[in-house]
């Protein structure tokens, strides 16, 4: 039989350590805002703390967390205040190079389904089939999303070009 050695507050601690930094970027991408992000950061670490269920390993775990994490975003963003007023804020801190921020700036501006994809997939390095196992959705809607965002981002970034 295994008995658990460490303290809760102590696992509570190492699972903000391995996640906390990776929701922070998520909220980051569909807020543009730090305080926002960081609250949606603290209310996904509460309901990991308070309403998780039973996980089978730590990519069932992880999956949950950017599940919670993604929803809770959608849902500030269709706020009648965030729908006012937009609070994008600038992206040194959270990106090294111009360009890459220049390419995460537009995937912050695509349709929250499609930056969804775009972000995990590319900035998470997650596979299609985790996406839609996360996002609830079929394998080929992940597909679709995946071509159109990348079909928006590469007008957005030509037109910024010219």
């Amino acid at each position: 039989m295994h008995v658990e050695t460490s303290r809760p507050d102590e696992r509570f601690s190492e699972k903000y350590e391995a996640y906390g930094t990776m929701l922070f970027r998520i909220a980051m991408v569909y807020l543009g805002n730090r305080a926002d992000a960081e609250e949606a950061v603290q209310d996904t670490f509460l309901k990991l703390l308070y309403k998780a269920p039973a996980f089978h390993d730590p990519g069932h775990e992880k999956a949950w967390l950017i599940r919670v994490i993604t929803n809770h975003c959608k849902t500030l963003r269709s706020s009648l205040w965030s729908r006012r007023v937009d609070k994008r804020e600038n992206l040194d801190h959270y990106e090294g190079s111009a360009a890459d921020r220049q390419v995460l700036e537009q995937v912050m501006q695509l349709p929250f389904r499609y930056k969804t994809v775009v972000y995990l997939h590319y900035y998470e390095d997650y596979p299609v089939k985790e996406i839609a196992d996360m996002l609830k959705i079929g394998v080929s809607a992940v597909k679709m999303r995946l071509k159109r965002g990348r079909e928006l981002l590469r007008l957005e970034l030509e037109e910024e070009d010219l």
